[in-house]
C-alpha cells in the first residue's frame, strides 16, 4: 500500500467521522488477550495506518486469540502519562520518542544527538545495528520490552518568521520553541539561541504572536499543524533525527505464550519497516507542498553547524553524560568523531 497525502487526508476525515480508532472492539470479549496500544500521533500518520494493518494481521494469525486496540492522538493522556501506564500495565503497548524516553532511560536519547546522522542510510544502519541494540539493552534494564525495529518520525527542520537559517550565526539570539528535553535546550543554547520549552498545543499561537521567532519539527508536523500560515522560512537543517520505539509492558508481554509473542513481534517489526518508507515518501512530497503554501525553502550544510557545536563544547558535555562506552558506539555508528 502506498500512503499518499490524499490517503492521509481521507483517513483523517474518516477518523473524524468515527471518532475512535480502536481495532477489534466488536470482538474484544472473544479474545484470550485483549491489549491496548497507545500513541501520540494522529490517526492519519503512517505509523497508525501501518499499526492498523499489523494488528489486523496479528488477530488473523493468532486466530483471534490476540486483539489489540489502538488509541492514537494522546487519547489516553500525555506522553508522560502513557509512559507511566505502560510501566504499570494500564496499557500494554506504547510508542515513544527516544528523546522523551530518556526521562526514564538516560541513554535512550543517544540517537538524537545534533547533526550526528548525515542521511537515512546512516540512521537505519545504526538503529538496526549496534547502536539500536545498545539502546534496546538500556530500555530492557528499565523493565520494559522493546521491539527490534524503531519506527520513523523523521529528520527535524527549522522554520522561522525572521529569515532563513543558513549558517550557525543565523541562530544567535534566535528565539526558538523546543520540546521539554535537556538535549534540545542544550543544543540550541550552544548555538547561542534562546530556546523556549512550549507545549506543542501552544506553538501556533506562540509563533503568531512572535513570542518565539521559530520552531523545529519534521516536515509532516509542520504541514499538518499549518505552521506555514505563521512561518515564512523553512530551512532543511536535518539537525536531529527522531523515531519511535515500540514498547511493551513486561508482565503483559510474558503472559503471551511464546508462539503468540513471535507473531506479534514479527508483524510489529514488519509494519515499522513499511512505515519508514511511508514517512520518507511523504516528506519528499511535502517539500513541494510547503513551497506551494508560500514557504521559502533553503538547504544547509551540516559541517558548519557540527563544528559550531564542537567548539561550544556540546559534544564533550554529552559524551560525559552518556559515558565513553555509549559515545564510542555512537561514533562508530555514524562513522566519524563528533567530540
Amino acid at each position: 500500500m502506498t500512503i499518499s497525502r490524499r490517503t492521509l487526508l481521507q483517513a483523517t476525515a474518516a477518523a473524524s467521522a468515527i471518532g475512535t480508532f480502536h481495532i477489534g472492539r466488536a470482538n474484544a470479549q472473544a479474545a484470550e488477550f485483549t491489549y491496548k496500544y497507545a500513541n501520540n500521533l494522529p490517526v492519519a500518520h503512517p505509523m497508525n495506518m501501518r499499526a492498523n494493518e499489523a494488528v489486523a494481521k496479528i488477530k488473523e494469525e493468532t486466530k483471534g486469540r490476540v486483539d489489540i486496540q489502538i488509541f492514537p492522538n494522546n487519547q489516553l493522556g500525555s506522553d508522560t502519562d502513557m509512559l507511566s501506564q505502560v510501566r504499570s500495565g494500564g496499557v500494554e503497548f506504547f510508542t515513544l520518542s527516544p528523546l522523551i524516553l530518556s526521562t526514564l532511560v538516560a541513554n535512550a536519547s543517544l540517537s538524537g544527538i545534533g547533526f550526528a546522522f548525515p542521511n537515512y542510510d546512516a540512521v537505519w544502519k545504526a538503529m538496526d545495528g549496534e547502536l539500536g541494540a545498545y539502546v534496546r539493552g538500556q530500555i530492557n534494564k528499565a523493565n520494559l520490552v522493546v521491539m527490534d525495529k524503531i519506527w520513523d518520525n523523521g529528520f527535524r527542520q527549522i522554520t522561522s518568521s525572521k529569515g532563513p537559517v543558513a549558517t550557525p550565526e543565523d541562530l544567535k539570539g534566535f528565539k526558538i520553541r523546543v520540546p521539554v528535553s535537556p538535549l534540545w535546550t542544550s543544543m540550541f543554547t550552544a548555538f547561542q539561541s534562546a530556546p523556549a520549552s512550549i507545549n506543542f498545543a501552544e506553538v501556533y499561537t506562540a509563533l503568531q504572536t512572535k513570542i518565539v521567532d521559530g520552531q523545529e519539527n519534521p516536515l509532516a508536523i509542520i504541514s499538518t499543524a499549518k505552521l506555514f500560515e505563521v512561518q515564512k522560512y523553512l530551512s532543511l537543517t536535518n539537525h536531529m533525527w527522531d523515531g519511535f520505539w515500540f514498547l511493551a509492558n513486561r508482565r503483559a508481554w510474558e503472559k503471551l505464550p511464546e508462539d503468540l509473542r513471535a507473531i506479534v513481534a514479527k508483524n510489529i517489526n514488519a509494519a515499522a519497516l513499511l512505515e519508514r518508507d511511508d514517512v520518507a515518501k511523504l516528506n519528499a512530497g511535502l517539500q513541494g507542498e510547503l513551497a506551494s503554501k508560500g514557504m521559502a525553502i533553503n538547504e544547509t550544510k551540516a559541517d558548519a553547524f557540527r563544528e559550531a557545536l564542537r567548539k561550544a563544547g556540546f559534544y564533550a558535555e554529552w559524551k560525559k553524560k552518556y559515558g565513553d562506552e555509549a559515545w564510542a558506539i555512537l561514533e562508530k555508528a555514524v562513522g566519524s568523531s563528533l567530540s
